[in-house]
């Protein structure tokens, strides 16, 4: 393969990092800010915080299928499709399904955004920190090998990222849930206070607490320095937020990293692979293939992070061969790109509750309520016939307007219909623990290629009889909750959608104290080459239940100063 480019002193930085998103931004942030000379590569287009969000104050009238996708692009995009956030107003933001071929061994929805920012843009924006029974469940009861961290180790990273990004929840004192560094929370509506009354009263082990969100509802001096906003509670963030009052990259860490002048950005860089040298033992940089021109150039660097999200990762470090690692790098015991875990999204519940009909809301509140698992937490529990847990969130809302939009009125029929509000209903779901399993895992295809010649993924990930057996507990214990809450019409949903779709995949290069059973030590280190690190959703052992991104992030802030303090002392 011929490379192209500039000289090599002109493609020589301290640390490179693969990927924009959410992780990667935070890489760059770290390692910037320590003084290095970092490249971000990015394989999809750059966009420039607020300029290029095309769709983000337009209203319904000004789209042409009033954000609704017309037919023939949904068949044209069936994975892609499936996602809740994909639609007329967002759909520059995704990739299409054309776009990045992958072969599906079992059915995997696989959702992505290839853009400076990268899914950091279309995030749901929720999460909670782990806890020490979230490090210690897996390998305590059986189902996965012994993460190399505890929660008093990567506290103290939860709250660097939470004071910078901004975090609104309400401190609720729960060992298995920790509070962290909060704003304000959204408040509860009448219907979901009313439930959360009712639960707690009948069950001392159920919590009903704020959804926890990357929301700025304060402005602390930190988010004055960003040039960040409030969040104005419309509900568009999908679309990208103009007040950068949601956490993005765009807004936020890759500006950060632009302003210590140590930053370089590199767009349409896909990443072929990355260079390791048989002599030195380390790696020395990437192979990359332009987007555009499909020719390939290299890179150089002390350090790599990759960051390209969880998939992408694997690809990236299952197509890194060599002499020395002919598998894929650091793949000694054979286990890249194994223990794919997810969360399980399948199970649902919608019910009516009465007696609320002179109450109401203001604004589109970004967050629901949610409970933290009650269910194998501190131990298997005796009446559970599953393994893992699982964390519900839900939220009240009057069905009115809703009802209104779908009916075939016209003019004055319409306008009453949609002004006069309707009763309140109420949506639970689930968001499970899969465990572990070798089973589940991606690898290269041997014939298929992409369109800038890089082998296809293959994805072989599916459900077990433990998920189903944890996705009826829910529906059960829901139905439970909500009946005794008074809800009416209770009833339960199986999606049975495909793994993917949740877009929390997580593993393949997973961390861990023997080399023998994980890729990556406690400081996200491949354990066969020290100078690459692994800090997004790759990286995790286990899944437990939260939303993975604040983890992911708290991850990399850790390994990235780790990263700088070691060159500093001359060890990478």
């Amino acid at each position: 393969m011929e490379f192209v480019g500039k000289s090599r002193d002109n493609r020589t930085y301290d640390a490179i990092v693969i990927g924009s998103g959410i992780s990667g931004g935070w890489a760059a942030k770290e390692l910037c800010e320590r003084g290095l000379k970092t490249l971000v590569l990015e394989r999809g287009r750059p966009v420039k915080h607020r300029d290029d969000y095309p769709t983000d104050t337009k209203d319904p009238w000004e789209f042409n299928f009033r954000g609704r996708l017309p037919h023939d692009e949904l068949e044209k995009n069936p994975i892609v499709a499936r996602c809740y956030a994909y639609d007329e107003t967002t759909e520059h933001f995704f990739v299409k399904d054309e776009e990045h071929p992958y072969q599906q061994e079992k059915p995997f929805d696989w959702i992505r955004g290839y853009q400076e920012g990268g899914k950091s843009l279309i995030w749901a924006r929720q999460g909670q920190r782990w806890s020490r029974y979230d490090f210690e469940g897996p390998a305590r009861d059986g189902y996965g090998i012994e993460w190399p961290i505890t929660y008093d180790e990567i506290a103290p990273w939860y709250s660097h990222v939470e004071h910078f990004v901004g975090w609104s929840g309400n401190k609720d004192g729960l060992d298995h849930l920790p509070d962290g560094e909060f704003l304000p929370p959204f408040e509860l509506n009448c219907v979901e206070k009313e439930i959360k009354e009712k639960v707690e009263a009948a069950y001392s082990n159920r919590h009903v607490l704020h959804g926890r969100c990357a929301h700025l509802t304060e402005l602390r001096q930190i988010h004055l320095q960003q040039n960040r906003g409030m969040c104005m509670a419309r509900n568009l963030c999908y679309r990208g937020c103009p007040y950068g009052a949601y956490f993005s990259s765009n807004s936020a860490t890759l500006p950060w990293a632009e302003n210590t002048g140590n930053l370089t950005k590199r767009t349409h860089a896909v990443v072929e692979s990355i260079i390791y040298d048989e002599n030195s033992g380390k790696a020395t940089g990437v192979r990359v293939i332009d987007a555009n021109t499909k020719e390939a150039e290299e890179y150089y660097a002390r350090i790599i992070f990759v960051n390209a999200a969880c998939l992408n990762s694997n690809l990236i470090l299952l197509n890194s061969k060599s002499n020395r690692f002919p598998e894929g790098l650091g793949n000694d015991n054979g286990l890249l790109g194994r223990y794919i875990t997810f969360h399980n999204y399948r199970g649902s519940l919608s019910a009516e509750m009465e007696g609320f009909e002179d109450q109401y809301y203001y604004g589109r509140r970004p967050t629901q309520a949610i409970m933290p698992s009650f269910r194998n937490v501190y131990g298997q529990d005796s009446d559970a016939d599953f393994q893992g847990k699982y964390l519900i969130a839900f939220g009240a809302a009057r069905q009115g307007w809703q009802r209104g939009v779908r009916q075939e009125h016209i003019g004055a029929g319409l306008k009453q219909e949609m002004a006069s509000p309707g009763s309140w209903g109420v949506f639970m779901m689930m968001q499970g623990e899969t465990v572990p399993r070798y089973e589940n895992h991606v690898r290269l295809s041997e014939t298929e290629t992409d369109p800038w010649g890089i082998p296809q993924l293959i994805t072989s990930v599916d459900y077990t009889d433990n998920d189903e057996k944890l996705l009826q507990d829910f529906l059960t214990q829901g139905a439970e909750m909500l009946d005794l809450a008074g809800a009416k019409n209770i009833r339960t949903t199986d999606t049975r959608q495909a793994p993917g779709l949740d877009i929390h995949e997580v593993g393949g290069a997973r961390m861990g104290k023997d080399p023998e059973t994980s890729i990556l030590n406690e400081w996200n280190q491949v354990h066969g080459c020290k100078n690459v690190f692994v800090t997004d959703g790759a990286a995790f052992s286990s899944v437990a239940i939260q939303n993975p991104s604040l983890t992911f992030m708290a991850l990399t802030a850790r390994a990235a100063n780790y990263a700088a303090d070691e060159m500093q002392k001359g060890n990478l």
